[in-house]
């Protein structure tokens, strides 16, 4: 019998009192953007995941809040859409292979260059180092160094370490794009 009231309270607070975050996740190519949208939205991890071409949405539910997440592509030519997705969303993920350190001025240089549109000022930002379940990897302050995210201002700036095929830290994301839901 519990579980039926359950349900209608959940239902209740879906339909009355429900809230809506628009987040957009941008990376560079092969970042994990797309695997950890899939994961954060209820689905499993695959290894053999399609680079993204041009974008992809997906709703994540917790409760009354759902995440309307935007998985943008990661390739060069995709990246100057990037600011036009970010535009008036409560919230920007940029997702970071901290596995391939070769990749990460490149990433610094795009995630500051779009932080400095004045569109995106004040849009709080969450950097996810992914793939922390690989042995090769740059540890959360040297990610900290390397994007130089002490740097980035006018916003909240926030860091994490995840991996999406192992689910690590998962629900501390969630947690800290929930927070924004209960600001709007």
């Amino acid at each position: 019998m519990a579980g039926i009231f359950r349900k209608v309270y959940d239902w209740l607070l879906r339909t009355f009192w429900a809230t809506e975050l628009d987040v957009t996740m941008l990376g560079l190519q092969n970042a994990g953007k797309t695997s950890l949208l899939r994961v954060l939205s209820g689905g499993e991890f695959t290894v053999d995941t399609i680079p993204t071409v041009g974008f992809n949405m997906k709703r994540v539910q917790r409760g009354h809040v759902t995440l309307k997440c935007w998985d943008l592509g990661g390739q060069p030519r995709f990246r100057p859409m990037w600011e036009r997705y970010a535009r008036g969303v409560d919230a920007i993920v940029f997702v970071v292979d901290i596995a391939d350190i070769d990749l990460l001025a490149t990433a610094r240089d795009e995630l500051h260059s779009l932080m400095e549109r004045q569109s995106l000022e004040g849009i709080p930002l969450l950097v996810l180092g992914n793939k922390s379940d690989l042995p090769n990897k740059v540890t959360m302050d040297e990610l900290i160094d390397a994007m130089d995210l002490k740097n980035i201002g006018h916003r909240e700036v926030c860091c994490y370490g995840i991996s999406a095929k192992e689910e690590t830290n998962l629900e501390a994301v969630i947690q800290w794009l929930m927070k924004w839901a209960h600001n709007k």
